[in-house]
């Protein structure tokens, strides 16, 4: 079995160069892409005049306009850059097919037996730099046997291991302490012997097959993948190569600095697999129909329409998915094109529920001077699972018991698509009930597109709840009642005058203590159901005070 072969790509200015490609001719000059982090913003990506002016990444923007005075900046895109790789990583699939996205703007090819289909792998390096240097875009690449070992040579390989030195480091105190430190290098404690390098030399990228060892061990132990905090502290250590760490037991490194040290340590050496698995393509459901002349009647649009979505159907139900959005383009002539959308408040695959909702929209199309293509498009959509049925006795006992409530389930999801398609599926809710003593929040709204109706909310006479509830309002009481507290005999609100003919109650309801709100300050409240001499059922209730002052409050009507 031939050995793997791991191609990592790495987009060091990708953020700064995806700018660069749109406003090239705006854009003249240091630029970089910045970020916030916390309560400042620092450079994210920087282009070749930045970084040739002296500015690095992560260093504050504050800093950076100070040093390099004309320099341009623009707000980091992560989703814009995402998209971005994206573009970059099928371009990747003319090289192999077994492409992913990596860590930190790369992407890892796997190209077993892929190389010699362009010269070789010091060809194939070759063309992808220099493919990518045509698109405007800087590519670092690395070759090895595994995808640590590609991604460590293809950032780290050629640079100075004592440039992320620590400031605590031993060789670098005074000279006064480290005249008096004990001279005794590694190796004549029994370690390996120091590697002689001169300052020029620079580290192949490519590390032939069986030596990935050998290419790792001159490397700074940041190219295993670390954390900025373990890379640190192995620093201070004295851990500063990758060989410095191979040599050391593995039961203690974990000890000290966790198991993602030994993880990445052997992934990077081949001792635990790490594949490289190629994303998967999302799938896209999409109809189209090209027509020999123009058309331009809403009769001939609707035919169109009847002709597509069968086809849309037929291709949901083969993945067993269900349309909850759909999109309708229609293409002029003069190439300009409008859109239709409509949402469903269930995912259906059934073209009788989809053709009466899009129906609604097809008077909002305007033809202009024909439309010669039709598109239709479910560009939101979920898994719809088969129901399996338990036998045949099983089965009809089910049929029975939800032949009442299926077509009514079904005759209510087409309810609230219809009322979307006008009005909003957002703007269409439903009530549920909510695990809460509080009467104000025993229930809460939801989508009624994306949730079930209640099934277990069940009214209890004990607890019986006004039909209007509302903030609550002062009462004036013109005596005050005796110990224990009962309701008035009469009160004011709303500039109305009221007697009170019965009462039920009270109802003691004591605030969420472990939460601070501030209409609940008030403390402990003792609710009555009170009837008026004018025929109506209010709701109020005594605040015995609690951070406030105590007194009458009516907060719902019955009736």
């Amino acid at each position: 079995m031939p050995t793997k072969r791991i191609l990592s790509l790495w987009f060091p200015r990708l953020a700064a160069e995806r700018v660069l490609r749109l406003d090239a001719g705006t854009l003249a000059g240091p630029f970089a892409v910045v970020r916030d982090v916390g309560n400042m913003q620092i450079l994210h990506a920087l282009s070749v005049e930045s970084s040739q002016a002296g500015l690095v990444e992560g260093q504050p923007l504050r800093d950076a306009q100070a040093m390099c005075p004309d320099l341009l900046t623009r707000l980091s895109n992560p989703q814009a850059e995402a998209a971005f790789l994206t573009v970059l990583r099928r371009w990747a699939g003319k090289f192999s097919p077994w492409v992913s996205e990596g860590q930190a703007a790369s992407l890892m090819v796997d190209i077993t037996g892929c190389a010699h289909l362009f010269g070789g792998e010091e060809a194939l390096l070759a063309q992808a730099e220099a493919e990518c240097g045509d698109f405007g875009v800087t590519a670092h690449g690395g070759i090895a046997d595994t995808v640590g070992a590609a991604w460590a040579l293809a950032r780290y390989a050629g640079r100075d291991v004592s440039a992320g030195r620590s400031g605590d480091a031993i060789d670098q105190e005074a000279r006064a302490t480290r005249a008096r430190a004990v001279k005794r290098r590694h190796w004549e404690r029994g370690g390996a012997a120091p590697r002689l390098q001169s300052a020029g030399e620079a580290l192949s990228r490519i590390a032939p097959p069986g030596h990935t060892r050998t290419a790792l061990a001159p490397l700074p132990v940041a190219a295993l993948r670390l954390a900025p905090e373990v890379v640190v502290q192995l620093t201070r250590l004295g851990l500063r190569r990758v060989e410095d760490l191979a040599g050391q037991p593995r039961a203690g490194l974990a000890r000290r600095f966790g198991q993602e040290l030994v993880l990445r340590l052997d992934q990077a050496l081949g001792l635990v697999p790490e594949p490289v698995s190629p994303e998967r393509p999302p799938d896209h459901f999409a109809v189209r129909l090209t027509l020999p002349e123009p058309i331009g009647l809403e009769e001939d649009v609707r035919a169109g329409l009847d002709r597509l979505l069968p086809a849309l159907s037929e291709r949901l139900r083969a993945r067993g998915r269900g349309a909850r959005r759909v999109r309708l383009q229609a293409f002029r002539c003069d190439h300009t094109m409008q859109p239709v959308e409509v949402g469903l408040a269930r995912p259906s695959a059934d073209p009788e529920r989809l053709r009466p909702l899009l129906a609604m929209k097809l008077g909002e199309i305007e033809a202009g001077p024909g439309i010669d293509v039709l598109r239709l498009e479910a560009h939101v959509t979920e898994p719809v699972h088969a129901t399996q049925h338990r036998g045949h006795l099983g089965a009809a006992a089910d049929g029975v018991a939800r032949r009442g409530r299926a077509g009514a389930g079904a005759a209510l999801d087409d309810l609230i698509g219809r009322l979307g398609a006008r009005v909003g599926l957002e703007a269409i809710t439903r009530l549920h009930p909510a695990d809460s003593h509080i009467p104000e929040k025993g229930s809460k709204v939801l989508a009624a597109a994306w949730s079930e109706p209640a099934r277990d909310w069940t009214a209890c006479p004990a607890l019986a709840r006004p039909l209007l509830l509302f903030r609550p309002e002062p009462v004036h009481v013109e005596a005050a009642p005796s110990q224990p507290v009962r309701p008035p005999e009469s009160f004011r609100w709303r500039r109305r005058y009221f007697e009170i003919i019965g009462a039920t109650g009270p109802e003691r309801i004591a605030p969420e203590w472990w939460l601070d709100e501030p209409e609940w300050r008030s403390g402990t409240r003792d609710y009555w159901r009170v009837e008026v001499g004018s025929g109506e059922r209010l709701w109020l209730f005594y605040a015995h005070g609690g951070s406030m002052s105590a007194g009458w409050f009516c907060q719902g009507s019955f009736a």
